[in-house]
């Protein structure tokens, strides 16, 4: 099973539905497939230059380390030097907050990662996980 571009949309489109159903700031929204690489990425009007760059960091780093970014922020907390090490590996790329969630199949196979940001981040996390739920996946926050 893989993650396609078609899912990738889905996720978009939910998690976008959500934002706008609870009435959060505008997002930016970078989905991850199998290896890291993009699936697609959409910034809503409103959004800074940078949250492309953060959401992908929070994509990125749950896909990398293989922990919902929920997961790198409590380890940031208790562990600073590991994940500060851990971004100086990924040349700065690692967001640690949530917002990152993994993307599973419902055998709990990895299949990518959503980063989503422009909100609070526990609000970029419920958009995440709205999006990856509407299509069909679960949602791994690493809470």
């Amino acid at each position: 099973m893989e993650l396609t571009l078609a899912n990738a949309k889905v996720i978009i489109e939910h998690a976008l539905n959500e934002q706008q159903k609870q009435n959060f700031k505008p997002l930016a929204i970078v989905v991850l497939g199998s290896g890291g690489a993009i699936r697609a990425s959409e910034s809503q009007d409103g959004t800074s230059l940078i949250r492309p760059k953060i959401a992908h960091g929070k994509a990125f780093g749950a896909f990398s380390m293989g922990l919902g970014s929920r997961a790198l922020f409590e380890r940031a907390k208790a562990e600073p030097f590991f994940i500060q090490s851990m971004n100086a590996l990924c040349d700065g790329a690692l967001v640690p907050v949530p917002g990152g969630v993994l993307i599973r199949s419902k055998e709990g196979q990895l299949l990518g990662a959503v980063g989503v940001t422009g909100d609070i981040s526990d609000n970029d996390e419920i958009c995440a996980v709205a999006g990856i739920e509407a299509a069909g996946f679960v949602a791994d926050t690493g809470g």
